[in-house]
């Protein structure tokens, strides 16, 4: 490479001999990211969503190339959010596609040093019968005065900020039903 041509190369002097004094804009542009596209344009189509990890509803835009996720983010449409996303909510592909997300149930059994795989209709099975013979072992029908109190204390619910406002009002509506007290969410601590 010739020096001319090596100077003119530098963002430095296109800077100083340029029309972009303060290098902002093609003056500090390297070759690489001159050739670079948003990657969004490879998108097959763009579906619109909900930000997944707390009650504010920040809109999401989810672009699909290949029935596969490849980029989230903020819906500018959105009166909410106005197109922008926190931390967590910009991060929320790695949610989906996160090579750590685990794709199946995983079960450690009492004392043992590995973990197991099972199906989930054997782990939801196992989760209620817990959930019920807690509730059962709990229960307090009345109180030491024969005052009505119908309750278990073997249950609680801590729900937390990856928890969206449906799910909390279900998670809520479920343990009432059981007869838990001790039902709190971490966006209320």
């Amino acid at each position: 490479m010739g020096l001319e041509r090596w100077i003119g190369a530098w963002p430095v002097y296109r800077q100083i001999t340029g029309a972009d004094r303060l290098g902002r804009g093609k003056a500090a542009e390297s070759r690489r990211s001159a050739g670079l596209g948003p990657r969004t344009d490879s998108a097959d189509r763009v579906v619109d969503s909900v930000c997944p990890y707390c009650a504010v509803g920040c809109a999401q835009r989810v672009y699909v190339k290949d029935e596969q996720v490849i980029q989230i983010e903020g819906n500018p449409d959105s009166p909410i959010s106005r197109g922008r996303l926190c931390p967590k909510g910009s991060a929320s592909k790695q949610l989906v596609t996160g090579p750590q997300r685990e794709q199946k149930v995983r079960y450690r059994p009492p004392y043992a040093t590995e973990w197991q795989a099972l199906d989930l209709e054997t782990a939801m099975d196992m989760v209620a019968d817990r959930v019920l013979d807690a509730r059962r072992k709990g229960w307090q029908d009345v109180d030491e005065d024969g005052k009505t109190l119908r309750r278990t204390m073997g249950i609680a619910s801590l729900g937390g900020a990856t928890l969206d406002n449906e799910e909390n009002y279900l998670i809520k509506k479920l343990f009432t039903a059981l007869g838990a007290l001790q039902i709190e969410n971490q966006a209320r601590i």
